[in-house]
Parts: structure tokens; sequence; C-alpha cells
């Protein structure tokens, strides 16, 4: 066991989101029967009570519908890199579901509600999970 505070719950529930950060792809489920998109991961569909929803691909690609500058790390790996921006970031490809994330880049930046961000798929040296990243659009590439 890893003393990382993420990766697969023990129940599995989450196994198929994680193998897909592993190919560098943002999986959430999906009910096939109603094709309401469900996050986080549930046993059953919400709105038709159907049972074990399907996991489909979703382009990580989104915009900012909140966000925080914490200046405390909440975690150990956060412990270097105060501050850092927290950003619930909406996704249109996925019915509009939220995810949560850091922000790439400066951590002094201006962020904006509203602001398009993407997905980048970040695994840190040693770590056997890889993150989901997110990088302001209309921001250059460096970190």
């Amino acid at each position: 066991m890893s003393d990382e505070p993420w990766g697969p719950s023990a129940d599995g529930l989450d196994q198929p989101y994680w193998d897909g950060l592993l190919d560098g792809k943002l999986r959430l489920q999906r009910c096939g029967a109603c094709a309401q998109w469900i996050w986080g991961p549930q046993w059953m569909c919400g709105t038709c009570h159907t049972f074990d929803p399907l996991w489909e691909d979703v382009e990580p690609v989104g915009t900012v519908y909140s966000w925080s500058r914490s200046w405390y790390p909440f975690i150990t790996e956060l412990a270097h890199r105060t501050p850092y921006i927290t950003v619930l970031v909406e996704l249109p490809g996925a019915g509009n579901r939220r995810v949560l994330g850091i922000l790439l880049g400066d951590e002094m930046q201006n962020v904006r509600i509203g602001d398009a961000v993407s997905g980048e798929f970040v695994r840190d040296e040693g770590s056997t999970w890889p993150l989901l990243r997110w990088r302001r659009a209309n921001v250059g590439a460096a970190v």
C-alpha cells in the first residue's frame, strides 16, 4: 500500500477512473439506461436507480465554476507547493458534471470563474497514480 492520499478505493468502485488516468484519459460514469452523467462514482444511477453505470471517456476540457487559493497544505503532497489553486471545473462533455483539481501555473495567477481550462495527466516522481491537473487555456504552458 502506498503513502499517497489518492488512488483507488478499497471497494474498487472508482478503479476505472484511476485506470483511465494511467491511460491518459478522464473517465466518468454514465448511466446506460437514462444517459445521466454521474460523479463521484456510484454503484447505481441516482436518477433511474439502474445498477452498474458504465464508464465513458470524457474530453478533459471545461470551465472554472469556482476556485480557491490555499495557503495551507491540507495533504503532505502539497507541503512544498503552497500557495496552490484548487478549481472546480464544469465539464460540458459530461453533462456539466463538476470535478475538483489543482490548477497548474503561477500560484498567484488571476483566475476567473468561466476561464477555459484543459486537463493534463501528471504523475509525480515515485507516485503510483497520476493525477488530473488543470491549466488555463489562455495561459502559456510554462509551470
